[in-house]
């Protein structure tokens, strides 16, 4: 029984924290909603900073794994793996925390509090944060969102082993620099099909214990004070009895970019009133003259406050140490052998094979004598974290797990090859100013891997350090600075060569598509990237994962940055062909999906059960996922949509039986007031690896088994 099931507990914890605040002044309360809440010693209350992070792993405050960011964890199409990540990660939190608390240290991301993750929808590629999230699909990133919230906040029947936080709520993606003034105009439709599913799903199915609003204003209400989201929808729609914090320094927003209020005092006021707990900021403290002057009330304060020291308790922050079974995590559990294991397997999860041309990949070790790796990512830390990391006790970059994994037997040769996005090495020299040792290096060499793509200082969020291009969003989807001119040049060489890319987001590399033989998509890999990378390169383990986002041409094939209407975005409503699709994915093995068949021909509140025969029919053992997607035959809606997956792995030869649930809602659409239907008519669901369309198809030289159902009669949910 999960924590959220066990409700005489939680009854325990609300009737104490409704005690506790009974005792204290209207200025103790105000304070313990800053995220930085003071110590209350006559209550025997210590100071608790609320701040933290762990997106990747635990940010911020020292040693931790780090694990390759969201995007990269959600190219696994693996809700276990993400379970376990969260719980390795959790588990380092608390180890990291039962530390500092023993020593005295309640710093900021020192608490038990993480504010992850994020799972906004990464509709346009230009968002710089989109590598914050697990992609452009809703229910992919609600998949992954409610592995990661379970295995960070575990199944101990008492006690949390931390506190997840589902963010940013909620139709939040650039742009960057409009942030904090920038409404969202949205659909009721789109609202309820696309950017609130995740939401729901951490909520309802993973008890979820706090949401973070977003900076933004949604059809003119700021999120963080937003009645429709945070009151009718969040808690009186879904249930949520978690609390809710603000986006750093949103709330002053609500008067200095949205001017909806006049004043602090009225901004924190609609805050509180509409359900928001803690302030991460100091809006807040204007809530004294904001109650003096009846602006809101004292019992929305009292409830706030409940809120909050019901999670402190649920997290066992108000008991002595000892009284939660997480207490006894020792410091070694951090950054252990184990942790560095998971790493490296997690990292080798998220690899894309986009491209395979004539079997390149795998590299055979035995028959190289000189291999050259060139570009900007291939010795770039930066290209392996992210952003919101910690700080690993070792980085492996790509040129380093090359180096590692060939020893002595094979002479490894390298050259930077460019700037990552400056026309030259140096400010004095001319552009394109490693050309002639590029060309040398590449005549001496047997095979050429060229390491490009994007690192965190050209996309992140506003206001990072290092982002000076459109606050962090991306301007353009090409290679930037001299990065194409040094693929060219390297392709001109003549010799064999493997396209390595790190970025956190689509990257239209059109000619790279037609002329380079072999392309691995790692995005930010993590600390032990390099090594997966190079084990994969060649031969020690399969590719397996598959694309979260689609790959367009161009940005001719997108809708105005700022447009958050759906129409034309994603794989789910575009019509044009992408370069790399959703859900696509190539192998060092091949798979064959077979018999697929649904346990009903109707689809009805029941839902479907969808089985199939899986076989690994190439030569090596290698991961894979079965992807089942639902279309509704009906005009004006959207393609086929992802509601089923399934990883496994498979020997050569073997093969599996997989059943996968389809619950009812999985053949729902939202009409125009955001109520979910089950229409009448017919349903396609297919299955197999890769999407139904016909660049999938072109690119894997294989379709999914496509078996139909009915509808008879229409049916709300």
């Amino acid at each position: 029984m999960e924590l959220r099931e066990n409700t005489a507990k939680l009854k325990e914890y609300r009737a104490k924290a409704r005690a506790l605040v009974a005792q204290m002044t209207l200025e103790e309360k105000i304070f313990q909603m800053l995220y930085n809440a003071p110590a209350i010693p006559r209550l025997g209350i210590p100071a608790y900073n609320w701040w933290n992070e762990a997106l990747h792993g635990v940010a911020r405050a020292g040693t931790a794994t780090v694990f390759p960011q969201a995007i990269g964890l959600a190219a696994s199409f693996d809700e276990e793996l993400m379970e376990r990540v969260g719980d390795a990660i959790s588990t380092e939190a608390r180890a990291k925390f039962n530390a500092q608390r023993a020593h005295g240290d309640r710093d900021i991301y020192k608490g038990l509090t993480m504010w992850s993750p994020n799972i906004n929808i990464f509709r346009d590629p230009r968002w710089g944060r989109g590598h914050e999230t697990y992609g452009e699909d809703p229910w992919l990133t609600g998949r992954m969102g409610v592995g990661f919230v379970r295995g960070m906040q575990g199944h101990d029947p008492n006690f949390l082993k931390t506190a997840a936080c589902a963010k940013h709520f909620a139709v939040h993606s650039g742009p960057e620099a409009l942030r904090h003034e920038f409404d969202a105009a949205v659909s009721k439709k789109d609202l309820f099909e696309t950017y609130l599913p995740a939401f729901q799903a951490l909520v309802q199915e993973a008890g979820v214990e706090a949401v973070m609003g977003a900076y933004n204003c949604v059809n003119g209400e700021p999120c963080c004070g937003s009645k429709t989201l945070l009151r009718d929808i969040l808690r009186d729609r879904w249930g949520f009895a978690g609390h809710v914090v603000s986006d750093c320094w949103a709330v002053q927003d609500f008067h200095t970019g949205h001017r909806v209020t006049a004043n602090a005092a009225e901004s924190a006021a609609l805050a509180v009133s509409n359900g928001c707990d803690v302030n991460c900021g100091v809006s807040f403290m204007h809530l004294l003259p904001a109650v003096r002057q009846g602006k809101v009330t004292e019992a929305a304060i009292d409830e706030a406050c409940v809120r909050l020291f019901t999670t402190r308790m649920k997290l066992g922050l108000l008991e002595p140490a000892g009284a939660s079974p997480y207490d006894a995590i020792s410091y070694t559990a951090v950054d252990s052998p184990a942790m560095r294991e998971l790493n490296l397997q997690a990292a080798k999860k998220t690899l894309v094979l986009l491209k395979n041309e004539g079997g390149l990949l795998p590299l055979d070790k035995s028959k190289l004598k000189t291999v050259a790796v060139v570009g900007p990512n291939a010795n770039n830390r930066r290209a392996l974290i992210g952003n919101y990391e910690g700080t690993a006790s070792r980085y492996i970059t790509v040129l380093e797990g090359i180096q590692d994994y060939l020893g002595d037997g094979v002479r490894v040769l390298y050259s930077e090859g460019c700037h990552l996005y400056k026309p030259s090495m140096t400010g004095l020299s001319q552009p394109d100013d490693r050309r002639a040792e590029v060309q040398a290096i590449c005549g001496e060499s047997d095979v050429v891997i060229v390491c490009l793509g994007l690192d965190p200082s050209l996309e992140g969020e506003e206001g990072d350090e290092g982002n000076e291009f459109a606050s962090g969003d991306r301007e353009s989807l090409d290679l930037p600075g001299m990065q194409q001119t040094l693929l060219e040049t390297v392709c001109a060489s003549g010799k064999p060569m493997v396209l390595v890319l790190q970025s956190g987001s689509a990257l239209a590399v059109n000619w790279a598509a037609e002329h380079v033989p072999a392309i691995l998509q790692c995005w930010y890999p993590g600390a032990q990237g390099g090594r997966a990378v190079a084990e994969t390169l060649f031969g020690e383990c399969s590719p397996e994962g598959r694309l979260p986002v689609t790959f367009y041409r161009s940005l001719e094939q997108l809708p105005p940055f700022t447009d958050y209407a759906m129409a034309g975005r994603t794989y789910r409503y575009m019509t044009e062909e992408p370069l790399y699709p959703f859900g696509y994915g190539l192998s060092y093995t091949t798979f064959a999906v077979t018999d697929a068949a649904a346990s009903e021909d109707a689809v009805t509140e029941r839902g479907v059960d969808v089985r199939c025969t899986v076989k690994n029919t190439g030569g090596r053992a290698s991961g894979t996922a079965v992807q089942v997607y639902v279309k509704a035959e009906r005009p004006g809606t959207p393609n086929a949509q992802l509601k089923g997956l399934k990883k496994l792995t498979l020997a050569p030869g073997e093969a599996a039986e997989v059943t996968i649930h389809l619950p009812a809602s999985a053949f729902s659409l939202c009409d125009e007031n955001g109520d979910r239907q089950v229409g009448a008519g017919r349903y396609s669901v297919f299955v197999g690896l890769s999407q139904p369309d016909s660049r999938s198809r072109a690119l894997t030289g294989c379709a999914p088994e496509r078996v139909q159902l009915r509808c008879e009669r229409p049916f709300s949910l």
